[in-house]
């Protein structure tokens, strides 16, 4: 709906759709611009008020009007407007979402257009390193939950004219800002207008969980699914390295997450730490943390298996110490283990970081000698799953890390249940959930291994060093899937 002319019903229009009466934080006052009636509309704790008082010191100061009236307002604000951010508008709509999302609005009598004047600031926390994805050397910077301070991350990474933040709102009652980040002639258009569509078709109340909600709503899982589909970071420096391959990225406001895509399951396997190291240190533990990927997922239900269904191998390697332990309690003793080992993972995260280490070691020893007193636990089990643990902490993603956890229970259930039998079902439902995992895009979530390219997969595997390592060219994924 487009406004008034009249100033006394646009007025009225307002206090008809915004609880300005009801609500304490929204700012209304009635000004006079010379002889012209006025009426200003903000939100309190939005806007840089130092400099509001400045702009409308002036707008009311009678040696600052040339004219007693405004004629053109058009030609008043580009002249008395100078040092502000300034637009006009003259739809409802999009005055109600600017003035909801910062901006104040400025209705002059006699003009169906109002002026937007963008003095906003946001409540934000310091850039600190994020906790989940911590690096021993470079930069300990990490997005925040303001999207303006985000893009500055990047913009201040990045400096080419080629890179663009397209700007979308999701939520009919949240319109939450969300904004798009490609580099012109490096980025797959069809995968962008593909995007582009997705997001601008999202019929949603809000995005309740920012990033997290966007990323189920642009990819469909099914329950079988747990691995991650759109890969998420929370460091400026990998954001922009994905950037500059060709990569896209979705800024949500509110969240310190930020969306890569296409994504594949290797992007899961990297870390910052490997770039920060040289190239020979890099590769040795991008290896190590491929190896732990098999060793999480494994080794305590190959431990079961081999235990429970050839004990006479079980005991001619050592693999127990105890030879009188029936299968049904050792299936018994890693399930329990795992449900601890869960609980401690769980309870440390969630504690203050003053009692998580303590709480996690000295609590694990505790209960662990315990449980292995009370015959609730062996030492061979607890062994393992310590092992076990330490290769999943070793994945640099904690969201895949989960979805490997996920995998190993069935497959301890599957083995303790069904022997041999159950494990090679098991696993291949495992590989089947994993082989089917959506990505946005219809991209292949194995690439560059399926379909194969050689030269990428040595890239994902060893680290190159920097002369080498710089982005040529976009890889070659296959088309976008409609």
């Amino acid at each position: 709906m487009a406004l008034s002319p009249v100033l006394d019903e646009n007025i009225r229009y307002i206090e008809a759709h915004l609880p300005v009466r009801e609500s304490f934080d929204f700012m209304t006052r009635h000004l006079y611009l010379g002889k012209t009636p006025a009426f200003f509309l903000g939100l309190n704790g939005f806007c840089k008020t130092e400099v509001l008082q400045q702009i409308f010191s002036d707008l009311q100061d009678a040696s600052y009007m040339k004219d007693e009236k405004v004629a053109d307002i058009v030609r008043y604000m580009d002249g008395k407007l100078g040092y502000a951010q300034a637009s006009l508008c003259g739809s409802w709509e999009d005055i109600f979402r600017n003035v909801l999302s910062g901006p104040v609005v400025l209705l002059v009598d006699g003009f169906s257009e109002a002026i937007l004047i963008d003095v906003r600031t946001y409540p934000a926390r310091g850039v600190a390193e994020p906790d989940l994805e911590r690096a021993t050397k470079g930069a300990r910077d990490g997005f925040v939950e303001t999207l303006l301070f985000n893009a500055n991350l990047i913009r201040r990474r990045v400096r080419s004219e080629g890179l663009v933040f397209s700007m979308h709102s999701v939520g009919q009652e949240s319109k939450t800002d969300v904004a798009v980040a490609y580099i012109r002639n490096s980025v797959n258009e069809e995968l962008l207008e593909k995007l582009a569509e997705r997001i601008d078709a999202l019929q949603v109340t809000s995005l309740t969980m920012g990033a997290k909600s966007l990323e189920e709503l642009l990819v469909h899982k099914h329950w079988w699914n747990p691995l991650p589909s759109i890969r998420m970071t929370e460091r400026p420096d990998v954001a922009c390295s994905y950037l500059m391959e060709g990569h896209i990225l979705v800024l949500v406001d509110n969240s310190p997450l930020v969306l890569i895509l296409p994504c594949t399951v290797f992007q899961f396997t990297q870390s910052p730490e490997d770039y920060y190291k040289s190239p020979s240190v890099g590769t040795y533990f991008r290896l190590v943390r491929f190896l732990c990927i098999p060793v999480s997922l494994l080794l305590l239900p190959l431990f079961l298996l081999i235990t429970a269904c050839f004990p006479d191998m079980a005991m001619d390697w050592g693999l127990l110490s105890d030879g009188a332990l029936t299968k049904e309690r050792l299936f018994f003793y890693i399930l329990a283990v795992e449900f601890l080992l869960d609980l401690f993972k769980y309870s440390s995260s969630l504690s203050s970081g003053k009692f998580s280490g303590s709480l996690s070691i000295v609590g694990g020893l505790i209960i662990g000698d315990i449980a292995v007193s009370l015959n609730w636990a062996s030492v061979d089990v607890l062994f393992y799953a310590a092992v076990t643990l330490l290769a999943s902490l070793a994945v640099a993603d904690t969201e895949f890390s989960d979805a490997v956890r996920l995998y190993r229970i069935l497959l301890i259930v599957g083995t303790g249940f069904f022997g041999m039998g159950g494990f090679l079902v098991c696993l291949a439902l495992v590989l089947l959930s994993a082989a089917t995992t959506p990505t946005f895009g219809g991209f292949s979530y194995f690439w560059p291994l399926f379909p194969f390219n050689k030269k990428a997969l040595g890239r994902l595997l060893f680290r190159s060093p920097t002369p080498k390592a710089q982005p040529s060219r976009i890889w070659y994924r296959g088309k976008v899937h409609r």
